[in-house]
């Protein structure tokens, strides 16, 4: 039986809530083996996450989201990471590839930012998912409002089972981590940026913003998608959008 579907939820979220982050992961490789896998988008919060991987279920794969619209630093901190903790990191590009994207929709991200998230990000790994039957995510519940209520265990629409091991962890629980273990930190960290995604939509957040504070600034957008419902609804848009590419 396929997408986790022998895993009676409610059981082992309540064993799970509130477990150390290692015994989640534990749970969900000794549970799924090479059919969980994670995602990261390697920044510094990011980090605590990468760091127990290495060492508790490192042949656990990483995906990461390369949307051709990373921080140049953000790539090399990816590889940075790859080769200090030895992560088994699989990269996802956009079906159309970086180029194709860029042909087809030029600045997508300036007219539908939506639509930019879903086809880079979304529908990559839907895609990746198709072969995997547990998601892995470091999302904790004091980042945002829309994830404040997350489980540690929840049946995607897809049957896939999301695992969020750092679900209870605090913004203060990671910088611990990070600095009692001496772990590296994202570069542009040292220039105010707290939370890093895609470099068109990404700047420090102001005096007083929370930690997503410089994400998507100056719109009401605060997530991706890939943690909300808006994909289905973006998709339908796709047709649309399709006719309004600009220059790159």
């Amino acid at each position: 039986m396929g997408k986790g579907g022998s895993v009676d939820i409610t059981q082992r979220r309540d064993e799970l809530e509130g477990a150390p982050v290692e015994t989640v992961l534990r749970w969900a490789w000794d549970t799924f083996g090479d059919q969980a896998a994670a995602t990261s988008s390697f920044q510094s919060q990011s980090v605590p996450l990468l760091h127990l991987i290495s060492q508790h279920v490192p042949d656990l794969p990483i995906l990461f989201l390369d949307t051709g619209f990373h921080f140049p630093e953000t790539l090399e901190f990816r590889d940075q990471l790859i080769e200090e903790f030895g992560l088994n990191v699989r990269s996802l590009e956009p079906r159309l590839g970086h180029d194709g994207f860029r042909e087809k929709y030029g600045k997508l991200h300036q007219r539908d930012p939506n639509m930019c998230c879903y086809l880079n990000k979304v529908e990559p790994l839907e895609d990746a998912m198709e072969e995997y039957d547990a998601w892995v995510s470091g999302i904790r519940r004091d980042q945002t409002e829309n994830r404040a209520g997350t489980p540690v265990l929840q049946r995607e629409d897809d049957g896939t089972l999301k695992v969020c091991p750092m679900v209870e962890w605090t913004s203060r629980d990671v910088w611990t981590y990070i600095d009692e273990h001496d772990l590296p930190k994202h570069p542009l960290l040292e220039e105010g940026y707290l939370s890093i995604g895609c470099a068109p939509c990404t700047q420090a957040p102001g005096e007083g913003d929370g930690e997503r504070g410089g994400r998507w600034s100056g719109s009401e957008k605060t997530e991706c998608g890939l943690h909300t419902d808006f994909g289905e609804d973006s998709e339908n848009d796709t047709e649309a959008t399709n006719s309004e590419s600009d220059e790159t």
